[in-house]
């Protein structure tokens, strides 16, 4: 006598468990042995509810496996900007203290005034703030350009759904989602730079600015702030994507090992910082206009004002610190934004 269809005895649980590992999945169409002497098997019934339900909780956990994986490449991605950030951290409170002129002329300069002053300790200053706003940029960042850039791409066989590149526009919606979200960060991290022996530490300077300059105070020299990420942003990321491919094109092989990732995404960086680091200066003027007694009314103002006075020298002072910051700040950035988008792109198409 032959058992109803896909009524089978439960050894072949094993073998079906061995099979497929974690997942538990269930054949739709499983074998139909016969059970002792060919008849029905009492708990029959009972164990084919059980394989629906573990088939069931099978294809939960395939949907499943893309959000936690995704989360946890996030977080190492945080992890990794933020620890190579306080690596360069030194080279970054030089380049400020270079574009503001407030502690010398030159990086050796710069070096010397702060070890005397501060010490050791002094070079890092402001980089808990800058540690604590890596995190939700990153992702917010990440986040915002996959999304914008998945939108814009045209799959394969369509035309381009626009006449600018994918990558540029969705490069400077990044900038502009992340710069917005965690700009307060981004100035406290400056004045506890600057400003040494005004604050006693992170919330101490935020409470003191709320409450002496008004909450406003901590969107000071957004505009520019925005105006420079706009093409920064896009800049990089396109420049990016076009030393990718370029890369892949010459040496004719689609994978690209971490170094070179490195080596690509400090050459995007180092490109797009070249280009915009006039706005950046204008933005640092701005947010610590106060100190010295110099006043700007907006970013022309701003760039106006540091022509007049230093020259075009002056928009590009502390360039070069900026540009050894960004070889391995960028490089591991974009390690980790490779290592995300695996993950957070469904189709992992190539871009």
């Amino acid at each position: 006598m032959e058992p109803p269809r896909g009524v089978y005895h439960p050894g072949g649980l094993f073998a079906s468990v061995s099979q497929v590992g974690m997942g538990f999945g269930v054949s739709a169409d499983p074998p139909n042995p016969r059970g002792n002497g060919g008849v029905k098997l009492p708990y029959a019934d009972l164990y084919m509810k059980y394989v629906e339900g573990i088939k069931n909780f099978g294809l939960q956990e395939e949907k499943g496996e893309i959000a936690n994986p995704s989360l946890r490449r996030l977080i190492s991605g945080a992890i990794a900007g933020a620890v190579s950030r306080t690596a360069v951290a030194p080279l970054e409170t030089i380049r400020t203290h270079l574009m503001v002129g407030s502690s010398g002329n030159s990086t050796t300069e710069v070096f010397n005034n702060i070890m005397k002053t501060d010490g050791w300790k002094g070079l890092f200053r402001g980089n808990l703030v800058n540690v604590i706003r890596v995190a939700p940029s990153k992702a917010i960042e990440l986040f915002a350009y996959d999304t914008v850039n998945k939108r814009l791409s045209p799959k394969p066989g369509e035309q381009p759904k626009l006449p600018i590149p994918a990558s540029l526009i969705a490069g400077a919606c990044a900038g502009v989602s992340s710069t917005i979200c965690t700009y307060p960060l981004e100035l406290l991290k400056t004045r506890l730079t600057i400003q040494r022996g005004v604050y006693d530490g992170l919330l101490d300077a935020f409470l003191k600015i709320v409450r002496e300059e008004g909450p406003g105070e901590l969107y000071r020299g957004l505009a520019p702030s925005l105006i420079g990420v706009i093409p920064y942003a896009a800049t990089n990321y396109f420049a990016y994507d076009t030393l990718r491919k370029a890369y892949r094109k010459f040496l004719k092989q689609e994978n690209i090992g971490n170094i070179e990732t490195l080596l690509i995404g400090s050459a995007a960086g180092a490109i797009s910082s070249t280009a915009t680091f006039p706005l950046e200066v204008a933005r640092k003027h701005m947010q610590v206009g106060a100190l010295g007694g110099r006043q700007y009314m907006n970013v022309l103002h701003a760039l106006a004002s540091i022509l007049e006075h230093e020259g075009v020298q002056g928009l590009y002072r502390g360039l070069g610190p900026s540009c050894m910051k960004l070889v391995p700040a960028a490089g591991i950035s974009f390690m980790c934004y490779e290592a995300c988008k695996k993950i957070l792109v469904e189709d992992k198409e190539e871009a």
